[in-house]
């Protein structure tokens, strides 16, 4: 299928806005830091589902605390920037590291479905305490219509076999692996998808290596249970 009419420019957009209000924030709550590192140029797929669906990102950028500014403050001012700029918000505390004194957790929610965390470690926290990490995401959007994977037409068929031959038994002469139709991935509810382990990524029955028959002449013991025909 094709293309979702505007759903690009969508995310787009909102890539553009989430880019705007972490930058606005940034700026405020850690000045003189570096928002060219602040990556969010590019969409990135969220998971295997189909059709796949994409997001616009930034994991933990990192800037400093102002001297002389608590923990508090900085938690009160990332609220109350939040709140002016249309956003619900919420600040809680997070134990991350056993040991290690909680974080100040402060969470923006906007209608159009975009997340900001701010994490602020506390005044008597071990780990430097100027740091202040801000994590943003759109929300995740398919681009295009799903598409219904199409199962691939066997090698051999029991017309088309060769002369001398039996088809496999693993496949039924699909040559293909039986279990992913050759994609290299099964369907997964949770992931959307997993590595086909049945055939290792190859993408081909491994019984037959994908031609899709056997000689009959060199049939195992083994194999030939496979085929009674053959001692009637």
């Amino acid at each position: 299928m094709g293309p979702i009419a505007g759903a690009q420019e969508e995310l787009d957009r909102l890539g553009r806005a989430l880019r705007s209000q972490l930058s606005m924030m940034i700026d405020d709550l850690t000045p003189g830091s570096d928002l060219s590192l602040l990556f969010l140029n590019e969409p990135r797929g969220v998971d295997g589902h189909e059709p796949p669906r994409y997001q616009y990102a930034a994991e933990f950028f990192t800037g400093k605390r102002p001297a002389h500014v608590s923990a508090a403050d900085i938690a009160s001012r990332a609220a109350a920037l939040l709140t002016s700029a249309g956003w619900r918000q919420s600040t809680t505390t997070s134990q991350e590291n056993p040991g290690r004194k909680p974080r100040i957790v402060v969470t923006g929610r906007h209608d159009n479905g975009c997340t900001i965390e701010i994490h602020i470690t506390n005044d008597n926290d071990p780990v430097p305490p100027s740091k202040v990490w801000f994590r943003g995401r759109t929300p995740a959007m398919a681009l295009r219509e799903p598409e219904e994977f199409r199962w691939p037409e066997p090698i051999r068929t029991a017309e088309t076999v060769t002369s001398g031959h039996v088809l496999c038994y693993e496949c039924d002469g699909l040559g293909r692996c039986p279990e992913c139709g050759g994609r290299v991935w099964v369907p997964d509810e949770t992931r959307g998808r997993e590595n086909c382990r049945a055939c290792r990524r190859t993408r081909v029955c491994l019984i037959c290596r994908g031609a899709a028959q056997f000689p009959i002449s060199e049939l195992s013991s083994y194999q030939r249970g496979y085929y009674p025909e053959l001692d009637r």
